[in-house]
């Protein structure tokens, strides 16, 4: 597998920073809807990424699921969204960069709290990866999970279909009591979950903390597995300004905050909400982080 082989040569690698805050701030459909109708926005995003030192692209599939984009009411085929997004950053990629493929959410909640089963949501992610690995992805990255309920139903689904690298993330909203999602789920129960199911790598991104407190994530993770760790912060703390989210770290900040994150133990760097392609060349950027 070329992500193992990466992961065997390379001290650290770097994957690729947030895509829709980005789009939205180019006035572009946040979802992966916009690998139909603005492609070349994408492509563009992707090759920033590439130039910025980024090692791993991410498609931009986030939450295309079938689940999430029949309950969103977006009017747009699984099939063709997802193979859209593999397509673009395929082409920004090249030779030299690898493409995974982003599993999120569905944005429902699993029984009792809602009305889904745990075998709706595994056929929900079985069709996804079904079609990002048959576009000759390079790995798959679920991502941005808060339920580590869900997040077991898309390991499980990923795991039976491919045999590709899997890398689990979740989002935490606090680093007290072993660092929690908003559901709840623990850093020590996403690190037995990634090992159960055989994950290359676990980690976190997004959620509701800043570099400095992923730190502290990273850190919990490194005593809870031996697994190599992956750390994408957002370009600090959310701030509601009106109806919108802003992300107001500059990129020399944010990679301080990610320097933390690779002292305590994180050998998988990126970004999510609110960084940029300067965000992730401050990283790579870092002194010493080439390797």
């Amino acid at each position: 597998m070329k992500f193992q082989k990466m992961l065997q040569q390379k001290k650290l690698i770097y994957f690729d920073g947030g895509m829709g805050s980005l789009l939205a701030s180019r006035g572009c459909d946040t979802s992966g809807v916009s690998n139909l109708n603005n492609p070349e926005a994408v492509l563009e995003v992707h090759r920033e990424y590439g130039a910025a030192g980024a090692d791993i692209l991410i498609t931009n599939t986030f939450t295309m699921n079938r689940i999430n984009i029949e309950t969103t009411g977006k009017e747009i085929d699984v099939e063709e969204v997802n193979r859209a997004g593999v397509s673009l950053a395929r082409r920004a990629a090249g030779t030299e960069k690898l493409v995974f493929g982003d599993v999120g959410p569905t944005g429902q909640l699993l029984e009792p709290y809602g009305n889904y089963t745990a075998e709706q949501f595994y056929d929900n992610y079985a069709e996804q990866a079904e079609i990002l690995a048959g576009e000759d992805v390079d790995g798959l990255i679920i991502e941005t999970f808060t339920d580590l309920r869900e997040a077991e139903c898309a390991l499980k689904a990923c795991r039976d279909k491919t045999d590709l690298p899997l890398v689990l993330s979740l989002a935490y909203t606090t680093t007290q009591k072993g660092g929690r999602t908003i559901m709840g789920s623990t850093v020590e129960e996403a690190a037995a979950m990634a090992e159960k199911y055989r994950a290359a790598a676990v980690g976190a991104n997004c959620g509701d903390l800043d570099p400095e407190g992923m730190a502290v994530i990273t850190g919990l993770y490194r005593q809870a597995t031996s697994l190599p760790l992956i750390i994408q912060p957002n370009a600090g703390k959310p701030k509601l300004v009106g109806s919108e989210t802003h992300y107001d770290m500059e990129p020399e900040e944010y990679a301080q905050g990610v320097m933390k994150c690779m002292e305590n133990g994180a050998s998988i760097l990126g970004g999510c909400c609110g960084t940029t392609p300067a965000h992730i060349e401050a990283v790579v950027k870092m002194p010493g982080s080439r390797g």
